[in-house]
């Protein structure tokens, strides 16, 4: 997307006017609903169980698991930060319950939507995707028990981007990493954050990138959000010449 377009326009000014820009995931959306439909539901299997016939036991059963399901969903959706993106004039701040990552606008190489071959044709994923250009400022950065949470998210993308276990013959070997890691400018590291280190580096060899947000994060589609990321780097840059 060009530079000097309407869309453009908007988020210089946005950025210019205001620290930063908030983005609300499409996860944390309708928590009142949910919780409005349990406690409906919750209301139809009491009247069930206790007013009608006996007949309308299982109605009654049925519509209490209901509820049960639908206060679970808004308890999750409600324990969700307010934003899962904050964009600042600095860097790009990405919440979950566990945690967040921090990725300076000078950290990023490239943003855009990934792909996967299937046979001769090449499927967009329903996800953004970021190379990073330097490691360690991420992982120092980030919170572990984040990382810890995205690899066991990300074994389905192993399953997307490994040709053996596309196959059907993927081994669990493949959905580990190794728990040393040492950067280009020779710093080591241990633990989950080397786990994650390869995990990035194993990615962006079969996918191209390093970081991977699902489009449940999002306040709108994946080509528009990636639309937006480039936008707010490319004004970061022009402004800091």
């Amino acid at each position: 997307m060009g530079c000097f377009n309407v869309f453009c326009v908007f988020v210089f000014l946005d950025l210019a006017m205001n620290d930063v820009i908030q983005i609300r995931s499409a996860s944390k959306r309708n928590v009142m609903t949910s919780a409005f439909i349990g406690f409906i539901c919750l209301s139809l299997g009491t009247l069930a169980l206790v007013v009608l016939p006996d007949i309308y036991y299982l109605i009654g059963i049925f519509f209490i698991s209901l509820s049960i399901v639908a206060f679970i969903v808004a308890w999750v959706k409600y324990r969700e930060p307010e934003y899962s993106f904050v964009l600042s004039k600095s860097e790009i701040i990405y919440r979950r319950r566990q945690g967040l990552w921090t990725v300076a606008w000078s950290n990023i190489q490239r943003i855009d939507i990934p792909t996967v071959r299937r046979g001769l044709d090449i499927e967009p994923l329903d996800m953004i995707a970021i190379k990073l250009k330097d490691y360690p400022k991420f992982l120092d950065a980030t919170s572990t028990r984040l990382m810890s949470n995205i690899l066991m998210e990300q074994r389905p993308l192993l399953l997307h981007s490994s040709e053996a276990c596309s196959s059907g013959h993927c081994y669990s070997d493949d959905l580990l990493e190794d728990d040393y890691y040492k950067s280009q400018c020779g710093k080591e590291y241990k633990g989950i954050q080397a786990m994650f280190a390869n995990r990035m580096n194993k990615l962006r060899q079969r996918l191209g990138y390093d970081l991977f947000v699902s489009a449940a994060d999002l306040d709108r589609s994946e080509a528009d959000f990636v639309s937006l990321l480039k936008s707010c780097q490319q004004h970061v840059v022009l402004t800091r010449k």
